[in-house]
């Protein structure tokens, strides 16, 4: 057995998009919906099992959310929701969005409205709640003949109507009304969806539709099919199907309702498969011929009746015809309109141009930039520019182009822009060979010169963000554009500097950024693009070899205002001001007569020096290297060298400690005496001034002219 499932089948874009926003919003919070999101039984179970209480009225609610199911509400009861405090979340179709506006500006401006629908379907009684109740609901044509027509009519239609019966409603009116409006509001999927059913019904032997037996357009899927004269069922589940269906059948079609998940599509195919299968085990020998073709008359009214004959619409041609140049405006190959997005999918988007159809951009036709759906451009209720391609693509559809609206209305905006030196937004689309490429409705090009302020190598990184851009070139007629973002970043940082000069006070401190590294220091980045300079002689109490050792590019740090030059547009920083002083406590934790251990950070001609920790370092005298004499002091110690020491003098305010190696190895009972101990202190005091240490560690030592005073 063959099973063949509709090319358009199952969830259609506004059920599938109030799925999704009710998945989203199940969060734990209380979330109701007024009534079944949409009509499937099988998934309000699987919503409710989740959290998704369905309601009959809003005095059930305590708090929460109300999401508004696929048909919509009407303003007063989304009034009322606000009202109780209920937070609202619109999950209603756009296609029935659109029939609700269209009846409330209808009634507003004094038409008659009427609705061709069922008057009892939820969708129905939103669109009539959406205009005050104003609007007449007829299911028939019938209906309308028993009407009194005002002289000014409006005619919309539900959603999921037939359009042959939409038609014939119209053709009615059309002599009945002095001015008649007709909206054909049907969504294009359920069009779509229909004539693929009965395209497939005329190809097989028996038809299956999925969906919930509460679903109008499931129903009427259901009709259409039986109308071909093929034995149809209408299911809501796997579970229902009766292997006695298949007896003789070799080829099954099937189909399935706007509110039909795929995964339950494929689970009836799934079964069938499975049906066959043990038919197959169960035929040991050859079974008589059984009937092809045909349902019981059982069967078939367990689907339901058959649907009364259709009207015929061939003798209204005429009509129909004056009936569209009444309520349409024209359109033109060429003509540039405006429309609103009413559907997203990822090869194309459906706009409403006010025509009688929706029209089509396909994807190609979004932007000169390649996108991979259409979803990353557009979204449902956007309003654009679109270029009409094509009147009719041979289902009655308009091909539209925003590609080629945005070409046509950038270049006036372009060349007002480069007269006027006015910035433009537009979003860097590609990297090519010299700069990037960016979509101004036109293709744009930016040099890699032009890009930044300071030379950038990775450009890749920019694809994707929205620049302002400055023009610096332009031609129409060779199609070519060069822009600036340097410009733009330029006037940003002169229009700023200046106040942050002004704002900048010697002493404070401020949250910088480190923008690039160099041999003596880094420039810091605070704020606004202003940079300052941290030598690498403020960026910590202990000698600093280079500046990647202590900080990176890109690190976020605080530093303090050293000083700021105006007239030479420099600043001065510093990173150790910022942190603890670590001579405060100097004497508390290395006091005189203490062992401690350090590391040989230099060796100079009269000693070592010897750091105890970041920030603190203390000179071996060469005296106090050993209990010999010491021509070098590298005969006794090198450089990176850990050896404990002994602290002969602390003094905190010149930043100064006297340590001695020869004094910590000696045993205790061999020490020298104490006034031997300041008779050293005194050498180290003495020897200071006669090898300069000023000039050679003005960084270690501070106060030299107080030294050489000494």
């Amino acid at each position: 057995m063959r099973v063949t499932v509709a090319q358009h089948a199952g969830f259609c874009f506004g059920v599938e998009r109030a799925m999704k926003m009710a998945m989203e919003e199940l969060d734990g919070h209380p979330l109701y919906c007024l009534g079944q999101l949409i009509h499937n039984p099988q998934i309000v179970k699987l919503l409710a099992d989740k959290g998704l209480q369905v309601i009959e009225n809003l005095e059930e609610t305590s708090g929460g959310t109300l999401i508004v199911r696929s048909h919509g509400l009407s303003k007063d009861v989304i009034r009322a929701a606000e009202d109780r405090g209920l937070r609202v979340v619109d999950a209603t179709c756009p296609f029935v969005s659109r029939a609700q506006k269209l009846a409330s500006q209808l009634v507003s401006q004094g038409y008659q409205v009427i609705l061709v629908g069922d008057p009892d379907h939820p969708e129905v009684c939103a669109i009539v709640g959406s205009a005050g109740g104003e609007v007449i609901v007829a299911s028939s044509p019938d209906m309308l003949r028993q009407l009194k027509v005002k002289p000014v009519v409006g005619l919309l239609a539900q959603t999921t109507q037939d359009l042959a019966n939409f038609k014939a409603c119209a053709d009615v009116l059309i002599d009945e009304a002095r001015e008649l409006r007709v909206y054909n509001t049907i969504c294009t999927a359920t069009e779509k969806r229909m004539a693929a059913a009965i395209e497939l019904a005329e190809s097989v032997q028996l038809m299956l539709v999925i969906g919930g037996k509460n679903s109008a357009n499931t129903k009427r899927l259901a009709q259409v099919c039986r109308a071909t004269g093929v034995p149809t069922y209408h299911i809501e589940t796997e579970a229902e199907l009766d292997p006695d269906w298949f007896s003789g059948i070799e080829h099954v079609g099937v189909t399935a309702g706007a509110s039909t998940p795929k995964w339950m599509i494929e689970g009836v195919v799934r079964k069938m498969i499975e049906i066959d299968e043990q038919k197959d085990q169960q035929e040991t020998v050859a079974a008589e011929p059984q009937p092809q073709g045909e349902a019981t008359d059982k069967e078939v009214a367990s689907v339901g009746e058959a649907p009364a004959e259709t009207t015929q619409t061939q003798s209204a041609e005429p009509e129909e015809s004056h009936m569209e140049s009444q309520a349409f405006p024209t359109i033109n190959q060429g003509d540039i309109i405006k429309g609103k997005v009413i559907q997203v999918t990822d090869n194309e988007a459906m706009v409403d141009i006010g025509y009688k159809s929706e029209g089509i951009i396909h994807k190609g036709e979004l932007a000169y930039r390649p996108v991979a759906s259409a979803e990353e451009l557009l979204k449902v209720g956007d309003e654009i520019d679109v270029y009409v391609e094509k009147v009719d693509d041979g289902e009655g559809n308009p091909v539209l182009s925003k590609r080629k609206a945005d070409a046509a209305r950038s270049w006036v905006v372009l060349e007002e822009a480069y007269h006027k030196n006015e910035a433009i937004e537009a979003p860097v689309i590609e990297r090519v060979k010299g700069g990037l490429l960016v979509d101004v409705g036109v293709r744009g090009f930016v040099p890699a010169s032009q890009v930044d302020r300071r030379f950038v190598d990775n450009l890749e990184q920019f694809i994707g963000q929205v620049w302002k851009l400055k023009i610096l070139e332009m031609d129409r007629e060779r199609n070519n554009v060069v822009l600036s973002h340097k410009a733009v970043l330029d006037e940003e940082f002169q229009s700023h500097k200046q106040d942050v000069y002004d704002s900048l006070k010697p002493g404070e401190i401020v949250d910088g950024e480190v923008k690039r590294l160099t041999d003596f220091g880094a420039f810091i980045d605070i704020g606004d693009g202003v940079e300052g300079l941290l030598h690498v002689s403020e960026m910590a109490f202990s000698r600093v070899k280079h500046p990647s050792d202590v900080v990176c590019e890109g690190q976020k740090i605080k530093v303090m205002i050293l000083g700021v030059d105006k007239e030479r547009e420099r600043i001065s920083l510093g990173l150790k001001q910022t942190l603890p002083d670590p001579w405060d406590h100097v004497a508390e934790k290395y006091p005189e007569g203490s062992l401690v251990e350090g590391e040989v950070t230099r060796l100079v001609d009269f000693g070592a020096f010897v750091k105890l920790e970041d920030g603190v370092e203390g000179l071996v005298h060469i005296s106090q290297l050993a209990n010999r004499h010491v021509a070098k002091p590298d005969e006794v110690v090198h450089s990176g060298e850990r050896v404990k020491v002994k602290v002969l003098s602390v003094d905190p305010e010149r930043h100064r400690i006297g340590l001695s190696v020869r004094e910590a190895e000696q045993p205790a009972k061999q020490q020298t005496k104490p006034e031997n101990h300041n008779h050293a202190d005194s050498d180290y005091q003495q020897s200071a001034p006669e090898v300069t240490l000023g000039d050679l560690f003005g960084d270690l030592f501070k106060d030299q002219k107080e030294d050489k005073d000494n």
